[in-house]
This record gives C-alpha cells, sequence and structure tokens, in this order.
C-alpha cells in the first residue's frame, strides 16, 4: 500500500503523550464555524455531533508540533486521534491541521496552505453532491503532496496547482503516500481505523489526499443517536479487521476486496 515514512534517524524527534480526548465544540467555536462559512444552517450535523481532536505531529521541518487540530463527528473521534497519535509516531509528516475556520470554508484557500483538514460543511467540487466533509467524515492529508488530479481531454487539471511536483507516485517523498507497500503503510492505517476509503483507488478525479468512510456509513453515522453511531462504527472495524485476518496470503487485491464487500453489506 502506497506510503512515505520518514525513518526516526532522520527526525529530530521527543517522545509526546498522547494528547487528551477528543473535545466537544464549545458554542463559542460553533460561532465562529457558522461566521467563517464553514457550518451552514442546513447542515448534515449539529455542533453537538462535532468533536475537536487535538494532536501533535512532526512538521516538515522535522520539530514536533502541539498545535494540530481537527473537526470531526463524534462516533469516529477517538479513531481519528489514534490515526494522528500513529502518524506521529512513526515520524510521517504533516504540513499543518488548522479547522477551515481559518480559510472561510474555502477548500483551495485550505489546499494551497497545503492544510490536512476533515468537517468542511460544503458540497464536492464541481458537483451538487454534499462531501463527506459535511458529516465529518472525510480527511484530507498534506494536499500538495497529494494533490487531486482530474483529467480534462488529453491533460490533467492538477489541486493545488503545486501538487503538479508530486504526481510521480513512485518518487517517495515526506509527506505522500507512494509505492512500495509497507505493513504500516498510512492507507493501511486509515482504514484499520474505519476510514476504509482512499481517494487515490478512485478513477476520476483521483484524490491522492482524501480519506473517508463511504457514502452509506456516513448517512447512516449521521442518521444514528451518538451511542449507536459510535457501535455502529466500531462494528464495521470489527468487521473489517476480522476479513483481514482470513486473507491467506495477504495482498493489497484482498484488502480492497474486504473493503468493497463492507460497502456492498452497510446499509
Amino acid at each position: 500500500m502506497p506510503v512515505t515514512l520518514l525513518l526516526a534517524s532522520d527526525l529530530v524527534f521527543a517522545e509526546r503523550p498522547d494528547s487528551g480526548p477528543p473535545e466537544r465544540i464549545s458554542e463559542s467555536f460553533c460561532d465562529d464555524m457558522r461566521t467563517h462559512n464553514v457550518l451552514k444552517a442546513n447542515s448534515q450535523v449539529s455542533c453537538d455531533r462535532l468533536r475537536l481532536v487535538k494532536f501533535a505531529y512532526v512538521g516538515f521541518d522535522r520539530a514536533l508540533h502541539t498545535d494540530g487540530e481537527v473537526v470531526v463527528l463524534d462516533a469516529v473521534a477517538i479513531h481519528v486521534a489514534r490515526i494522528f497519535a500513529a502518524l506521529r509516531n512513526r515520524r510521517f509528516p504533516i504540513a499543518k491541521a488548522t479547522p477551515m475556520n481559518r480559510y472561510e470554508g474555502d477548500d483551495e484557500a485550505s489546499m494551497i496552505d497545503n492544510n490536512t483538514s476533515a468537517f468542511n460543511d460544503r458540497n464536492i467540487a464541481g458537483d451538487n453532491r454534499i462531501s463527506l466533509h459535511a458529516f465529518g467524515l472525510a480527511i484530507d492529508l498534506n494536499p500538495v503532496q497529494n494533490p487531486q488530479i482530474t483529467r480534462l481531454g488529453n491533460s490533467l487539471q492538477v489541486h493545488p496547482a503545486a501538487g503538479a511536483n508530486y504526481l510521480n507516485r513512485l518518487n517517495a517523498r515526506p509527506g505522500k503516500p507512494t509505492r512500495p507497500g509497507m505493513a504500516e503503510a498510512v492507507v493501511n492505517l486509515f482504514a484499520d481505523e474505519g476510514f476504509l476509503v482512499w481517494g487515490g483507488y478512485w478513477d476520476g478525479p483521483i484524490d491522492y489526499q482524501h480519506f473517508e468512510v463511504g457514502r452509506r456509513l456516513a448517512e447512516r453515522l449521521v442518521a444514528a443517536t451518538p451511542s449507536d453511531a459510535e457501535a455502529i462504527f466500531d462494528g464495521v472495524i470489527d468487521r473489517y479487521r476480522t476479513c483481514l485476518a482470513q486473507i491467506r496470503p495477504m495482498s493489497e487485491e484482498g484488502r480492497v476486496n474486504c473493503v468493497n464487500e463492507l460497502d456492498r453489506t452497510t446499509e
């Protein structure tokens, strides 16, 4: 599975305990999301279903940063915290992670700034469908190193434009999923915590930065009570891990088959 990992010897890294548990969104933070076009009046989720995940991460400067923040749905928050803790412990570099309030909900501005983000109440770019980001159930990781690519005739449109320097996915550089696969690869890490869908496998657009839970599951989680949603999501993760345990020998094709089977059976 594609990923780039920095070796521990390549970094100046200080161990740090995991950050505290995900936090409820305060009334002032909720108001700030509304003011800055991140939360709309007809949002798929209300503030009481959102959580703020704070985490430390290794930057591209090889230093430890403690200001990482993403907003996600309550049912997945603890798993998102585990994802970023694992990325930090594996020395996977992240440019920055700031809630979309700073960017007025402008996805393009966030991508240009190479910002890792999650919740943003918006539609899919160029589409009338609601983005999984509007559910708090999608994460974009290092958009410059992992751009979105759309084919327009014989040419490619790259978002953000600086991502054109990273289109060769075989060229292993910090901060991007690339080949060859590894047991602790980033895409596997996300999947093991329930973010089973990677935009890098899509035909169009290809979205290397994007990880999500899948639309059927997202709709089910939002419709459920918080406690039921947490149980549903944990159940999906258990089923995924059970499916993986039955694959002999382990293969990328087998892993993708597990993801597809879960998507078909999620009602």
